[in-house]
């Protein structure tokens, strides 16, 4: 039974409507920066008419949304470029500079709240902004994963795990963030003994 998704149980017979692309990628500029781009693209599998564009046909983009975030190793925001390839509105396009606004913000805890001061309601762009929060889980896996990375290249660590950034006996602040990453979990009390706080390990008798 046809069933790409590999979700159980297999759905019921149906007809394809609207699909939604997401594309996120996270980069290492040769100056030291780093650029996190991300792309939503929305179709569908029918002709309809719209105003501005005559008739979209199946397949056309509705949308096609294009953001890259520019940061350093603190992740903060030195540059945002920000593109509305295709919409619905002829406006659509008009509210991209307003996200220059972010320049000099931090990605970090309260990212979603700083998108939702400065892009809320009709201030914003609902389909940027979604991105943008997005982007900020991307730029964690991005420069974390590259930090690793360089610590494994140059032979101080050898660990394929979560993250190791943080200062000698403070509790990682990615901690409880998400099931897998649970204070009273494995992973925690694999990587972050110091920090667990589930029962202790049984041992032998």
């Amino acid at each position: 039974m046809d069933n790409p998704l590999d979700i159980q149980p297999a759905p019921a017979p149906r007809e394809a409507l609207h699909t939604r692309r997401y594309d996120f990628r996270g980069y290492r500029r040769a100056d030291g920066l780093f650029d996190i781009e991300g792309r939503m693209v929305d179709t569908k599998d029918y002709a309809f008419p719209n105003d501005w564009r005559g008739s979209i046909e199946p397949g056309d983009p509705v949308h096609d949304m294009r953001i890259r975030l520019t940061l350093d190793d603190h992740f903060t925001v030195v540059d945002i470029a920000v593109a509305t390839a295709a919409a619905p509105f002829s406006v659509c396009g008009d509210i991209t500079p307003a996200f220059d606004v972010l320049k000099g913000s931090t990605v970090a805890k309260g990212w979603s709240r700083t998108l939702r001061t400065h892009f809320a309601g009709a201030h914003g762009c609902t389909h940027h902004v979604e991105m943008l929060r997005a982007l900020g889980t991307v730029a964690f896996q991005t420069i974390y994963g590259y930090r690793e990375k360089a610590k494994r290249d140059a032979g101080l660590t050898k660990t394929d795990g979560p993250p190791t950034e943080a200062k000698p006996g403070k509790r990682p602040g990615f901690i409880d963030t998400c099931h897998a990453l649970a204070s009273d979990g494995d992973v925690v009390r694999t990587h972050w003994p110091d920090f667990y706080e589930g029962q202790p390990a049984k041992t032998g008798s």
